[in-house]
């Protein structure tokens, strides 16, 4: 949903839920709560999602340099992190590496680990200040 909204920010949500929860076009099914949270979220939120990852990205390295996918999986685990209470913030990590397991290279993967691992570390020294 996010990766088509960014393509398309025009797209109707409504069908485009539907494209993305089912194959079968004459079928409309109930779009998820948390899916819904999500996608709404991140929209909402973008400009500040942007800023905290951007506060992590390498000297060098802007918002635009990276790849699309890449992108809306960092801005959901920030938003997960920053928004979504019942969510640990490792959980979102481990979910967000999962998706770049299945969307992105390996290389990308890494790449956000490594832009993650930052908000953990902080984590940790917020929790022992």
């Amino acid at each position: 949903m996010l990766f088509a909204l960014n393509a398309n920010p025009e797209a109707d949500q409504d069908a485009l839920y539907q494209r993305v929860l089912t194959d079968d076009p004459n079928q409309t099914v109930p779009v998820p709560a948390y899916l819904t949270t999500l996608v709404q979220g991140v929209l909402a939120n973008q400009a500040e999602l942007d800023a905290q990852i951007d506060q992590y990205l390498s000297t060098g390295w802007q918002l635009k340099r990276i790849a699309k996918t890449d992108l809306v999986i960092m801005r959901i685990a920030f938003f997960e992190i920053e928004h979504v209470e019942e969510v640990p913030n490792r959980v979102a990590v481990n979910e967000a590496l999962e998706l770049a397991k299945n969307f992105s290279d390996d290389r990308s993967r890494r790449f956000i680990n490594g832009v993650l691992a930052h908000t953990l570390d902080d984590d940790t020294t917020d929790s022992q200040a």
